[in-house]
C-alpha cells in the first residue's frame, strides 16, 4: 500500500473513533481507540514507537516517541488541545525528518469538526 492509500484508512478510523467518543478526553484515549481501528483494518500499527535523534553521526536516546506508526510508512501525531500551536504543526515534520519517513497526520480530538482538525504532513526528504 502507498501512503495516500493508508492515509485514506487511517482518516476514515480517525472519523470513527471521533464520533463515537466526541472531544475532550485524554489523548491516550483517542491513541489506544485509533490503534484499535487501524489494526481492524488490517494494518500494522504501533505505539509510541522510539525515535532516536542521530546528532553528529551519535545516536542519542532522548526519549522522543511516534504516537502511532502505520505499516512503518506513515506517522500518527495524536493531540487533544483547545487550539494547536505552530509548534505542534512542526514537532510532526521534525519527526518525519529523523525517522526517514514520507508521511505524517497530526490530528487535535479536541475540536468540533475533526475533518478540520487533521493535518497532512509531508517530507521533502
Amino acid at each position: 500500500m502507498t501512503e495516500n492509500e493508508i492515509s485514506y484508512l487511517i482518516r476514515g478510523a480517525i472519523f470513527k473513533v471521533y464520533n463515537a467518543l466526541g472531544p475532550g478526553l485524554l489523548e491516550s484515549a483517542y491513541e489506544a481507540a485509533l490503534m484499535y481501528e487501524i489494526a481492524k483494518q488490517g494494518l500494522n500499527v504501533k505505539s509510541q514507537v522510539a525515535l532516536p535523534l542521530v546528532y553528529d553521526e551519535i545516536k542519542m536516546d532522548v526519549g522522543y516517541r511516534i504516537d502511532l506508526l502505520i505499516e512503518d510508512k506513515v506517522i500518527i501525531e495524536i493531540k487533544s488541545v483547545e487550539n494547536l500551536a505552530e509548534v505542534h504543526h512542526k514537532q510532526v515534520i521534525t519527526y518525519l525528518k529523523l525517522s526517514g519517513k514520507k508521511l505524517g497526520l497530526l490530528v487535535n480530538f479536541n475540536c468540533v469538526k475533526i475533518d478540520e482538525s487533521i493535518f497532512r504532513k509531508v517530507n521533502g526528504l
